[in-house]
């Protein structure tokens, strides 16, 4: 299902694209997805637009293969005009030059959340890395809890519990991103509250404490005008993930 927010969430969305089914079917899951959409049925007419002013997108969407200028030349004269993010479409095949020449590739047909993955791994790449500040004596696992877990069963056994654990902060921390990138802070504290019970029950005090972080709201202050607590607390989920894998190799080895 597609979640409707707000249109000034998104980047403007120019999309170019020849054939109309295709066009006004990517147009609509766009505009629901909460990108403000503007079309052209050709090179010639986007072109058009950007000249007249008529369209600042920040993202273009081009069909690969259409009548009149197209490819290469229609990707040059497009970055001429504007300084949008360019992503070539197709449902076939692509010449791996357009493909270079071009920000990113999609597959048609696709939902709105493709592309919104893609700015923001490509957001994320762009960034500067956020070191994690995470204590290092902070205590990784419970050592009672692990005592425990040891005494009744195999240290197999226990590895698998805490590899199971790592598996899933994995899976959680990209329901996470999605969540912060679409500003839903309900879900993105729901998912604290997930990865704090699973690790607490194991004993996994520091991933336990950043989920109680989460749940609790902390990821809704970061702003412009203040640190990036997303991106921190995000860092330091990869760095407790890797504390943890660490502690297993060094000390429950099967």
């Amino acid at each position: 299902m597609l979640d409707f927010i707000t249109q000034h969430d998104r980047p403007a969305v120019l999309l170019i694209d020849d054939d109309l089914v295709s066009r006004e079917v990517m147009a609509t899951m766009l505009t629901m997805g909460g990108y403000p959409v503007q079309t052209a049925p050709d090179g010639a007419q986007a072109l058009d637009l950007l000249d007249r002013k008529s369209c600042t997108p920040a993202i273009i969407l081009m069909d690969a293969q259409m009548p009149g200028i197209s490819g290469l030349p229609l990707i040059e004269q497009l970055r001429a005009r504007c300084k949008a993010r360019l992503y070539v479409i197709s449902a076939s095949s692509t010449p791996e030059d357009v493909k270079a020449a071009a920000d990113g590739f999609i597959l048609k047909p696709f939902p709105p959340e493709t592309l919104t993955h893609l700015i923001e791994e490509q957001e994320a790449q762009a960034r500067p890395s956020v070191k994690a500040r995470l204590d290092p004596e902070e205590v990784i696992v419970d050592p009672h809890t692990l005592a425990q877990l040891r005494g009744m069963m195999p240290d197999k056994g226990v590895r698998q519990i805490y590899e199971a654990i790592v598996a899933d902060l994995g899976r959680r921390t990209t329901a996470l991103k999605i969540a912060i990138l679409d500003a839903q802070w309900t879900e993105a504290r729901r998912i604290g509250h997930a990865i704090k019970g699973g690790a607490a029950m194991a004993g996994a005090l520091q991933i336990a404490r950043l989920g109680s972080l989460i749940e609790t709201g902390a990821l809704e202050h970061s702003n412009v005008n203040q640190s990036d607590n997303s991106s921190v607390i995000l860092a330091e989920l990869a760095a407790a993930a890797l504390n943890l894998q660490r502690m297993l190799d060094a000390e429950i080895k099967v």
